[in-house]
């Protein structure tokens, strides 16, 4: 299964005036209102429902593996060198496809759906940083609810475009030095792209889940989740260039569970 994308809800405030009406000084007083215990036909009101009981988890376990390349990797697009001085050091070749020695750098893993039991979102934001003319991390996942910092390390302009799909959800302008922006993370946004329009071959990708297991693969194509209550899930394995896998997986209490992936030169995202 393909993430989805879907769309962002904007809020805005609009002030109220308030305008006391005149009254004459023998007005009656208004009518007292009813106890909020009784309703108009005299009977008592019903107690508002109870919250829901957090859901009982009996244990939790690891899901870790490896994500697998087969076949001749695409050859990666070379990058001009910039003339912007600010990006001296940037990495010269196109990032969407990083394999070695068969494994497959920046997948992102995930459980697929809700998790019973799970926590709520991280009271610090997921960390988006532009250096050298690069988003860094490229791939990572947030909590839905959590929010986005974005940082300039660099020492010139950037914009950090957000995408859904094609469609553009904010645009944030951050001149040289500038303090670090924080944005709520979109809602209902499962992948969110990060563009700059000044160095167009900035790329940066935020996969949102309603949970926090999720891990990004390095080098060595493992990922790791700690954790994940006890159950029987679907992984969801997402990249770039190559799409979507997925994979069942049994988690036991205080077990490891194992689960593995392969891309090859074939797959397309859609």
């Amino acid at each position: 299964m393909k993430l989805r994308t879907l769309g962002l809800a904007l809020f805005g405030a609009a002030g109220l005036g308030v305008l006391p009406a005149c009254t004459k000084d023998e007005a009656p007083p208004p009518p007292a209102t009813p106890p909020a215990s009784a309703s108009a036909t005299g009977e008592a009101a019903k107690p508002a429902p109870a919250a829901p009981a957090p859901v009982a988890v009996s244990g939790r376990g690891t899901v870790r593996g490896v994500v697998k390349f087969t076949g001749q990797p695409p050859a990666m697009a070379d990058i001009a060198p910039s003339s912007d001085p600010a990006c001296e050091g940037m990495v010269l070749k196109e990032q969407a496809v990083l394999v070695k020695d068969g494994k497959l750098q920046n997948v992102l893993v995930r459980v697929r759906g809700a998790v019973p039991g799970a926590p709520a979102a991280p009271t610090e934001p997921v960390v988006v940083d532009q250096s050298k003319c690069t988003y860094l991390p490229r791939v990572q996942g947030a909590v839905s609810g959590q929010a986005l910092l974005v940082k300039n390390s660099d020492g010139t302009m950037h914009n950090v475009r957000g995408m859904a799909g094609t469609r553009a959800l904010f645009n944030l302008a951050q001149p040289p030095s500038a303090p670090p922006v924080t944005k709520p993370m979109p809602g209902e946004v499962e992948l969110l792209q990060l563009k700059c329009d000044v160095h167009a071959w900035m790329r940066g990708y935020i996969s949102v889940s309603p949970h926090p297991y999720f891990a990004t693969t390095g080098e060595d194509g493992a990922f790791s989740m700690e954790g994940v209550p006890e159950g029987t899930y679907t992984l969801e394995a997402w990249h770039e260039t190559f799409g979507t896998k997925t994979a069942e997986v049994t988690v036991k209490k205080e077990a490891v569970s194992e689960a593995a992936f392969e891309f090859t030169a074939t797959d397309k995202a859609l």
